[in-house]
Order: structure tokens, then sequence, then C-alpha cells
């Protein structure tokens, strides 16, 4: 296996042999992580976010610290040459010059694709639009290695906005190339999962998958519990998201029928989809989700830059 030099754009660039060597040298790093604390001393990397976010760009980033190295970029393109006119291609042409790694997330569906077409070290997708998020599914495999010890043989419900959900596109693909997965996959109808991807995983895995739009129907039979929220940058018509906005709002009480070892997810920010009262739900392990992403950073960065993690 060889990871060096590497982009990662979408989840289907690594075989699943491929992630789950990141997901173990993640775990390694986590339970040890000053061994690793020079493995990138002398690294640069580059952060392009062209839309806001607040946790993958700060895991990055606080990923690269840990691991020694260093950070440049910008947090909004205002206050580049973007906007002056520049493009992906020329931005990352000249990025590529001082950075050793670039992660970039783009409105545009496709833009880190065009990004690894010019660059000339790894780019990773922090994502793109309503189409892939690779790396918080690797937080999300993480995760569920962490707390259940396998992600195989799983129930695995997807609660929010499967229509637009980047995070939930990655993970439903992911997923569904590990042994004996079944999807319980709750939304409303106007959100349902985009038809090609529900044939992909259908017909490419002969994935098992139930749609419905009740919280409560399989809530007894769930392992995983992935809750998203509606997304209101996505909609076009502010009425729409009003509409659909809170379709759904996990409370303690709906929680009284989960199985006592469920694992409660969320990529997060949440917005009212999870009731604040859940926090004390010890199954509900969202905030401790979003502190593993730094190490799934680590150990991606680490490999995609080629360095000794035996050493």
């Amino acid at each position: 296996m060889k990871l060096e030099g590497r982009h990662l754009i979408d989840v289907n660039d690594f075989t699943v042999e491929e992630l789950q060597a990141i997901i173990n040298l993640g775990l390694e790093i986590y339970k040890d992580p000053s061994r690793f604390s020079e493995l990138c001393k002398g690294k640069i990397l580059g952060t392009l976010f062209y839309e806001p976010s607040t946790r993958t760009r700060l895991s990055f980033e606080s990923a690269m610290l840990r691991m020694g190295g260093t950070v440049l970029g910008f947090a909004d393109a205002e206050t580049s040459s973007v906007k002056k006119g520049e493009s992906v291609a020329d931005t990352i042409r000249v990025l590529d010059g001082y950075a050793d790694i670039i992660v970039m997330r783009h409105s545009r569906e496709g833009a880190p694709l065009l990004a690894s077409q010019y660059s000339t070290v790894p780019i990773i997708n922090g994502g793109d639009g309503g189409h892939q998020h690779p790396t918080q599914t690797l937080t999300d495999l993480l995760t569920i290695q962490y707390y259940k010890n396998h992600i195989e043989n799983l129930k695995v419900a997807i609660c929010g906005d499967l229509l637009f959900g980047r995070t939930v596109h990655s993970l439903l693909k992911t997923l569904s190339r590990f042994p004996n997965i079944e999807f319980i996959l709750i939304s409303p109808p106007e959100l349902k999962i985009p038809l090609h991807l529900k044939n992909d995983v259908i017909e490419k895995h002969n994935v098992k998958i139930i749609e419905t739009t009740s919280l409560d129907e399989h809530m007894k039979d769930i392992d995983v519990l992935y809750m998203t929220r509606i997304q209101k940058e996505r909609f076009f018509n502010e009425d729409d998201y009003v509409k659909l906005k809170d379709s759904y709002i996990l409370t303690p009480e709906k929680l009284k029928y989960a199985k006592g070892d469920l694992l409660l997810m969320h990529p997060l920010p949440r917005v009212n989809e999870i009731s604040y009262d859940v926090d004390r739900d010890p199954r509900a392990k969202y905030f401790q989700q979003a502190r593993l992403g730094v190490f799934a950073r680590m150990a991606l960065m680490a490999l995609l830059l080629g360095r000794d993690t035996n050493a």
C-alpha cells in the first residue's frame, strides 16, 4: 500500500484496505500523540477555503501543528486574489510552490478535482458543494471503529438532508463497501437521497436500504444513528427551507426506545435537530467525533506526505 503523493478527492479514490490503514494509524496517533509530534516537521499545509468552515479547517490546522508542521492559506476567498478574478488553476499553480500538501473547500462541485489536475502536491477535498466530503467520512469511520470496534455488520440510520448533504453522500458510498451494512434512510420526501446514488449503492454493493419519513419507526433496531441538519445554504427558496427545517428533532424521549449501545453521531454544526438535553446521554458522541477528526486528518496527511510512521 502506497499513499504518498496521491490526492483524496472522492472517497472511492482509496480502497477499503487503504481506508482501514488510515483509520488504524489515526487510532494509533490518538492513543500516543507524543510519538508523532515531529512526524511532519518542516512540512507546510496550504489551506484554501472558498466556503466557510470551522471544524474542517481548524482540525486540519490542528492536525498539522500537532505533527510539528506549519500552515498557511486563507479562510475567506474575498481576502485573496480570487477577489481580483484569479482562477482555481492559477491559485493552485502558485500555492503548490509554497506548500507540501493542500486542503481545499469550494462551493462548486468538482473544484478540488480541477485543482488536482494542476497540482504537483497532494490535494485533499475539504468539501465541494453538495458532492463529497471525504475527510468527514474518515472521521466518521474512525469514530465508528473506536466506539463499536468494527465497521461491518451494522444497521446505520442517516436522518435529515439526504439530498444535499455531502457528508451523507460520502458516508453512504464508503460504508456500502464494508461487509453486511444496512441503511435506514430517514428524510422528508423532498430531501431523499439522489436516485443515482441510491442505485449506485444498491446495484454495485447489493446493500439493503430502507427509506422512511419516520425517525421513530426503526429506532430500536439501529446501531449507529447519524443525524444531519437541514442546510439552509443549499436552498434557493427561503420558504422551502422554513417548511422543512424542523422536520426532525431528536429528544431524550425518542432515545428511550434505542439500543443501550447506540452510537449517536452528527458531523456538526447542529442547529436544532438534536435537543441540547441529548448531550448528556452517554450514547451521544458528536463532540468526541469532531475531536477524533483531528487524528484522522493527521494520519491522512502523514501517509500522503510519505512520512515514516514507524520511526
